[in-house]
């Protein structure tokens, strides 16, 4: 497994909610739909990744907190917010904006099926001119279900809005189509759609993960940055295929092709920490998620993931969650039995 599917296997991500948008100039929204909001139609997430596509018209889009990254999103542009964090679409962002959240509660409210329909704009008796309705800019929006309890380097190492350009690219057709698909799949409701429409979007956000990472400025750092360089990312499939291998750094420095001074000032530049750093780490986030998805035993998952002592396994991990392995696991609403387990 490589290291980017690793690491979003244990992000799970889960579920998915559309919504049909149709804006009329001049309209400003505050977009920030909290996991409490579509717990009704999401598995109970901790973070809730929203994305954008723009069918028609267009539109600027920033986060609420940093008016530097405004940008234009253009027809056949997908935004991404991956963080779910608040952030502003308009024709204008210098006008009050409305609240998403009171639109979207309303439609909750009245929806049947996974998919909302809402429309925005100033009251116009003469909509269906068609000068006017050529304004509209009509969007299809996704939200994400994933489990942000650990640390995920992914979400960590995304911009915190970003857009993929799905024109004159054979490669984006599927993308685009699939969100159109979606939207459908939706509306219709049929047997079997909530599974359809969960794989979707996964496969979405995966997508415009890889393109994050294809798009990427040679001086970037980052999570990201390592995956995609020909010798860290070598490096981190390695660690990841094997966690609870006894790596050294000369032994990854020999795989990837590079000395060991090079590989370790290569890897430590582009993630900030060192490797044998980085694998202790990822090691713990492993544990962490094996004592939520298992009946492991304590011992059972120290072992699987390097360690050569239970104690040893318990200190580490109280040093990064703030509390010992079987403390942390009763925290999160597992039972205590599984501790006992034998291996």
């Amino acid at each position: 497994m490589d290291a980017l599917s690793d690491v979003l296997r244990l992000l799970r991500l889960s579920g998915a909610v559309y919504l049909n948008a149709e804006f009329t100039p001049p309209w400003c929204v505050i977009g920030h739909v909290s996991p409490a909001l579509c717990a009704t139609f999401l598995p109970r997430a901790e973070r809730v990744v929203s994305y954008h596509l723009i069918v028609e018209g267009s539109c600027w889009a920033s986060l609420t907190d940093d008016p530097a990254t405004a940008m234009r999103i253009d027809a056949g542009e997908l935004l991404v917010v991956p963080q779910g964090e608040a952030h502003l679409m308009g024709s204008s962002l210098e006008l009050a904006p409305v609240s998403s959240d009171v639109m979207v509660a309303r439609y909750l409210e009245t929806s049947p099926g996974e998919v909302m329909r809402l429309s925005y704009g100033p009251d116009q008796p003469d909509r269906a001119n068609v000068a006017q309705a050529a304004e509209a800019t009509r969007i299809i929006c996704g939200f994400l279900a994933c489990d942000d309890m650990l640390a995920n380097p992914v979400l960590s190492s995304l911009p915190r809005l970003f857009k993929v350009d799905m024109r004159n690219d054979p490669h984006s057709a599927w993308l685009e189509s699939s969100l159109k698909f979606a939207a459908a799949e939706a509306a219709e409701w049929r047997p079997g759609s909530a599974t359809v429409l969960a794989r979707l979007s996964e496969l979405l956000f995966v997508e415009a993960v890889r393109r994050c990472i294809t798009a990427m400025p040679a001086d970037r750092r980052g999570w990201l940055a390592g995956v995609g360089d020909r010798f860290v990312g070598k490096a981190l499939a390695a660690l990841h295929a094997q966690p609870g291998h006894d790596w050294t750094v000369d032994e990854l420095a020999r795989r990837v092709g590079l000395s060991r001074s090079a590989f370790a000032q290569r890897f430590t530049q582009l993630l900030g920490q060192a490797p044998m750093q980085y694998l202790g780490s990822w090691r713990l986030q492993v544990a962490a998620q094996d004592l939520l998805s298992g009946p492991h035993s304590i011992a059972a998952v120290a072992e699987r993931v390097g360690y050569d002592s239970e104690a040893a396994f318990n200190r580490a991990f109280k040093r990064q969650f703030g509390m010992p392995p079987a403390s942390w696991r009763r925290s999160q609403g597992k039972g205590a039995a599984s501790d006992g387990i034998a291996a």
